[in-house]
């Protein structure tokens, strides 16, 4: 019997062995996976942090350009890749709080086109310890153009039942709102003294929320009424510099005098008649001399005068293109606008430096518009006085475009005699300094002068595609985020 004994002792030892190399494989198969879940699981904290790393980059420029807001090479004055657009690459380090992490990212900047303020940031970012696992997001950031608003204004204004207001609005005055709105409205002042204009200016007609003291008259809140939509209604909020459009006329005659059209207007000469084609140029003729001036009333609304608005003589028309830049800038000389836009432009009538008994002013003369209402084109017109429609204008008056009247005022003027006209429609921005209007009315509401129906259109796709370098007003705000 000690052989079958035997035999069984060698089958445990196989079995045994068996067994065990089962166990090791095992055993391996478990460290193996577990190894290659330690491996996938740092790829993807390697994954993860590469895209915090890549933000901390878009974030990191953008804190530079809130201090430098016209650097696109990244306090460098050079770029390394020597081939141009976009600029760069720019490479930085990245510590995490308390130098846990290290990582890299990686910047190429491409800088505004012109006539834009828009600038695309490209970072790409990895962690050190894994630098072959990167993400990249391309971000663009753009400073707001004042077309952004479709209301602008340094002075108190009204809304009356009847009006309504189509995209955002903003005063640096106050704002008795009785009207609907449909988007923002900001008023710079935190209380103002409501103004006879406003039809609360006594004691009898100061109603709640205004409050009335002999001496500082009808207080009221920066924005209040009657109308519905005061759940969005801010104030008080940070006023709109309109002096600081000067700043903006100087680069945009450095503009036209380097790449777009500059008209200088010498001599006896009155300004520039402009007449925009369908084909994308426009013509300009020089004005010898206006008509005699009609009575109207005076720049501060106060008294009668004698003012010529209307050509008498002209010059032979000159054919041009709308320049690449599309800056067309009159010095010295008013504007008188008309036609159809192809393209886009912004036509700016100045003299510089400023001189207040010299300001400019744009006369649209007749229907200015666009060829079509679909982004492609779009009309800047910044005056340093006026934006004026004259008592010729057509009874039915179209006008495409974002009106600035920096120092003035952007109107249609009450006459003596009075001439009442159909209607206006505005498609675009109306941005002026002091009181707007197109209506004149008497104590009963009534229309005595002016346009009886006004219809005011904002042109949504301004914000951040505005006429070429419009004047900006804000920080770089973000437009767009996407990781390629």
């Amino acid at each position: 019997m000690r052989p079958k004994i035997q035999s069984e002792q060698g089958m445990v030892l196989v079995t045994v062995m068996a067994m065990t190399t089962i166990f090791i494989v095992m055993a391996g198969a478990l460290t193996g996976i577990a190894l290659l879940q330690k491996k996938l699981n740092s790829q993807q904290v390697a994954r993860h942090t590469a895209l915090h790393v890549a933000e901390a980059g878009v974030n990191y420029y953008r804190w530079h350009l809130a201090h430098a807001q016209n650097d696109f090479m990244d306090g460098t004055g050079s770029d390394p890749g020597g081939g141009g657009t976009p600029y760069g690459p720019y490479t930085h380090t990245f510590n995490s709080p308390g130098n846990a992490m290290t990582g890299t990212y990686v910047l190429e900047i491409t800088p505004p086109p012109t006539g834009s303020t828009i600038v695309n940031i490209r970072s790409t970012g990895w962690v050190n310890s894994n630098p072959n696992i990167k993400r990249t997001i391309d971000v663009r950031y753009g400073i707001p153009s004042l077309a952004k608003f479709s209301f602008l204004t340094n002075s108190d204004t009204w809304f009356g039942p009847s009006e309504s207001v189509v995209g955002e609005m903003h005063a640096n005055g106050g704002v008795r709102m009785d009207g609907t709105n449909d988007a923002l409205i900001t008023s710079a002042r935190q209380t103002y003294t409501c103004p006879s204009g406003q039809g609360c200016d006594t004691q009898a007609t100061c109603n709640a929320p205004c409050t009335w003291n002999a001496v500082t008259k009808c207080t009221c809140p920066g924005i209040w009424g009657a109308g519905s939509g005061s759940s969005l209604w801010t104030y008080p909020v940070t006023t709109v510099d309109f002096n600081s459009i000067t700043a903006d006329l100087g680069d945009l005659l450095d503009l036209a005098e380097d790449d777009g059209v500059h008209l200088k207007v010498n001599g006896s000469n009155k300004g520039y008649h402009i007449i925009f084609k369908s084909n994308g140029h426009f013509d300009a003729k020089l004005i010898s001399a206006l008509n005699n001036g009609i009575q109207q009333l005076n720049d501060s609304w106060s008294s009668w005068v004698n003012t010529a608005e209307s050509i008498k003589t002209e010059g032979a028309a000159t054919d041009y293109a709308i320049p690449a830049n599309g800056i067309i800038f009159i010095e010295d000389g008013d504007a008188y606008v008309e036609g159809t836009v192809n393209g886009r432009v912004t036509l700016v009538a100045a003299t510089l430096p400023d001189q207040v008994n010299k300001r400019r002013s744009i006369i649209i003369n007749s229907n200015t518009t666009y060829f079509a209402r679909d982004g492609n084109h779009i009309l800047g017109l910044i005056a340093q006085k006026d934006v004026k429609i004259p008592k010729h204008a057509p009874t039915d008056l179209t006008i495409d475009g974002f009106l600035l009247a920096q120092y003035g005022r952007v109107f249609r003027n009450m006459y003596n005699p009075a001439g009442v006209r159909n209607n206006i429609e505005v498609y675009g921005g109306i941005l002026t300094n002091q009181t707007w209007t197109w209506t004149w009315v008497n104590g009963s509401g009534q229309v005595t002068d002016g346009y009886a129906s006004t219809t005011s259109i904002y042109d949504p796709l301004a914000t951040f595609s505005p006429p070429p370098s419009f004047p900006t007003t804000g920080e770089y705000t973000s437009i767009s985020w996407a990781e390629e």
